[in-house]
């Protein structure tokens, strides 16, 4: 029997797409819910975990992996049996790989940086180079549908389909329709609804636990 994995997580956080993937994977899991509103990722306690102060973490028969991407990465093939990972040999593997990494790599600084209006480093010294050309690739690479690997839905697309929809929401990325299309069908999916209705509740759950704690006995 399988030792279950031990997920670090917050609600509402960058640690959605990890709860999400447990639910495409459907398999259980020891959650160990934080409050970010209650500081609790700045605890002793978790900072012994991850340092930095951040979820997502899971940790699994004495190993500990952080960074969103590792863990998605981590999780899918841990379960080859639940194929949302492209095995090494499989045709697919190295643009799932390279999908993976580019999320965190170019995607999202460019994405970052372009919403709070920072100006990036020289487009020669530009880890991401331009948010223009990090736009126009993913796009591309979205065009023929239905998921990022083609026909083939894996761990990539629960990263990227949250990541795009998070960004549409917030006006971080354009309202391509490529885009928004993408992230319609990840979001409709029935694991990744689950997993946001599973945090909403604990986000309401958390909420009370705040109201009773500020309430004079």
């Amino acid at each position: 029997m399988q030792t279950l994995v031990t997920f670090f997580h917050a609600p509402y956080s960058r640690s959605a797409a990890t709860r999400a993937l447990f639910e495409e994977l459907g398999v259980p899991c020891d959650l160990v819910s934080l409050d970010l509103q209650r500081h609790e990722q700045r605890s002793p306690e978790y900072l012994a975990i991850n340092p930095m102060g951040k979820v997502p973490a899971i940790r699994h028969e004495g190993t500990l992996v952080t960074e969103q991407p590792a863990i998605l990465l981590y999780l899918a093939d841990l379960y080859p049996e639940k194929k949302l990972a492209p095995p090494i040999g499989d045709a697919l593997r190295g643009a799932y790989l390279r999908w993976m990494v580019f999320y965190g790599s170019c995607f999202e600084p460019a994405m970052m940086d372009h919403s709070f209006q920072r100006a990036p480093a020289p487009q020669t010294q530009n880890g991401y180079g331009s948010y223009e050309e990090v736009m126009d690739v993913v796009a591309a690479q979205l065009e023929p549908g239905p998921w990022l690997l083609g026909d083939r839905f894996t761990a990539a697309d629960v990263l990227w389909g949250g990541a795009i929809n998070f960004g549409l929401m917030r006006k971080m990325l354009p309202d391509w329709p490529v885009f928004r299309a993408y992230a319609e069908r990840v979001q409709s999916r029935p694991a990744i609804r689950r997993a946001f209705a599973l945090d909403q509740a604990l986000a309401e759950e958390q909420q009370q636990q705040r109201e009773a704690l500020a309430v004079p006995a």
